[in-house]
């Protein structure tokens, strides 16, 4: 039975796949969902038309705001519906290929790499340093500035790794401003978690007395 609704949802999975296909002229936005601003759709048109060109890349973006997972399904479920997702997702891909995929409500990121570019793009860099860390972030721009700043973000990031790899320059690269968010994140957790310790030592010190 719970074979029978995988494969269901599998196959709606596969035809909203080819109808958003067909819905934007983004050759490297497989799916959108409105949750890019179209200025960061038109960058990342120009960095993947670039790496195509110069790199032998496709890297793409598969962004959903839901991929129809059932309420209160558990979470091996729902790794094995998202991973089923995105085995039928690459299946049309052109190699070699990244894939940032994103799904908002089920708070799923992920990047997909090919056995080609997996020596070269290290999934955990660039998901931690250039997409999360915007993701995560406690400020007043909304979550569609948010997506929008993360997956141009990271998609910058992606086709930057793989052309410092290839010692080759990017005209449309954005630079190293994406890794400074990053980073500035990562002192701020850092810092945070200093300042837990301290506080947890400085309790205990203190009932000791």
């Amino acid at each position: 039975m719970r074979n029978l609704i995988f494969t269901k949802m599998i196959v709606l999975f596969a035809l909203s796949f080819f109808l958003s296909s067909n819905l934007f002229a983004s050759q490297f936005v497989l799916s959108n969902d409105g949750l890019i601003d179209e200025r960061a759709v038109g960058k990342i048109e120009e960095i993947g038309q670039e790496s195509k060109s110069k790199l032998g890349v496709n890297i793409y973006v598969y962004a959903k705001e839901s991929l129809g997972l059932k309420d209160g399904i558990s979470t091996k479920d729902k790794i094995e519906f998202i991973k089923n997702q995105e085995k039928e997702l690459i299946k049309v891909l052109k190699k070699p290929y990244v894939v940032l995929t994103l799904a908002v409500e089920d708070t799923h990121v992920n990047l997909i790499v090919s056995s080609q570019l997996k020596k070269i793009v290290d999934k955990d860099e660039i998901l931690n340093g250039y997409v999360v860390p915007l993701l995560a972030s406690k400020d007043k721009n909304t979550l569609f500035a948010k997506v929008s700043a993360a997956i141009l973000n990271g998609y910058a990031a992606i086709a930057d790794t793989i052309a410092k790899d290839k010692n080759i320059k990017l005209k449309s690269s954005i630079g190293s401003s994406g890794k400074v968010a990053g980073s500035i994140w990562k002192v701020f957790m850092y810092t945070l978690i200093v300042f837990g310790l301290f506080i947890y030592i400085y309790a205990i010190l203190k009932r000791r007395k």
